[in-house]
């Protein structure tokens, strides 16, 4: 499907969605975002391509919006994907609970929750399990941290 069949989404760098329907809510613009202040986009940085908000199918508003991880036409990660994921492998480093072997493979297992590759199912494998050896606050903060950016099977495997 074409990008025009889509409402335009604005949204700021951190991931706060503005709007999914920049064209039927033109007044929602806002250059900085209202909860955070970070500068706001309704175009991938990459490419230029317009982000994905609604499909106009008589949907006016949809509460389960959620921003896209990557461009649909470059594949790029948006900014919210890559500090996201920048953060969580900060976070992994800090683990003391961990080996640096069990860090490194944490880590190692992000690039694989956030996009549907035939790893996946072992990225959550690995990353439930290093996880739950870190202790239940850690596993709070990564699902806190990444609840927005796990595709699909990978939260259903990981949180149920």
């Amino acid at each position: 499907m074409n990008a025009e069949h889509y409402e335009t989404a604005e949204i700021c760098i951190n991931g706060h969605v503005i709007t999914d329907s920049l064209s039927l809510f033109p007044h929602q613009h806002e250059e900085h975002c209202h909860l955070c202040g970070k500068p706001t986009i309704k175009a991938c940085q990459s490419c230029g391509c317009a982000i994905r908000g609604l499909e106009p199918a008589g949907i006016i508003c949809d509460a389960d919006y959620s921003p896209p991880a990557f461009c649909h036409s470059c594949g790029a990660p948006y900014p919210w994907t890559e500090a996201t994921l920048v953060a969580a492998k900060e976070l992994a480093d800090e683990l003391d609970d961990l080996s640096p072997e069990e860090r490194e493979t944490l880590g190692g297992s992000l690039d694989d929750l956030i996009a549907d590759t035939p790893r996946t199912a072992l990225a959550a494998t690995r990353f439930k399990q290093l996880v739950a050896k870190a202790g239940p606050a850690v596993a709070e903060a990564f699902k806190e941290l990444l609840i927005e950016v796990v595709t699909e099977s990978a939260k259903r495997q990981i949180w149920g």
